[in-house]
């Protein structure tokens, strides 16, 4: 049975304040991406779309989350369920920062991301 130790994962360059690592991926022989996240006040993600679904799962703190047209802001305890090819972004928001669980269904979600704005953090 496989069981991953999140202390010994190696950390997977990002962007500035926003810290990555990949719990299960191609690295582990899995088909699916399960990424936890710690991420400081104003950091996040620019608006992108990936052609597959996407799970951002928010452990701590809070994030105000831009699915489409809409803008919410998501605090602990609850799931962001992007649908494929929906453009999104989010920021953290609040003094704690925030932590975050990621899922993908597939191995490599990046290689089918299309930046909306910004660009694709240097590490992957």
């Amino acid at each position: 049975m496989p069981i991953v130790d999140h202390n010994a994962m190696p950390e997977v360059p990002w962007r500035p304040g926003y810290r990555t690592w990949d719990i299960a991926g191609p690295a582990n022989g899995m088909s699916t991406t399960l990424t936890y996240a710690v991420a400081e006040f104003g950091t996040g993600a620019p608006l992108h779309q990936h052609e597959d679904e996407e799970l951002i799962v928010v452990l701590e703190g809070a994030v105000e989350a831009r699915l489409g047209d809409e803008v919410r802001t998501v605090g602990a305890d609850h799931t962001l369920a992007i649908p494929a090819n929906v453009p999104h972004a989010f920021t953290v928001v609040g003094d704690a920062g925030a932590k975050l669980l990621i899922y993908f269904p597939v191995p490599d979600p990046f290689d089918r991301t299309t930046y909306l704005e910004g660009s694709r953090p240097e590490g992957i």
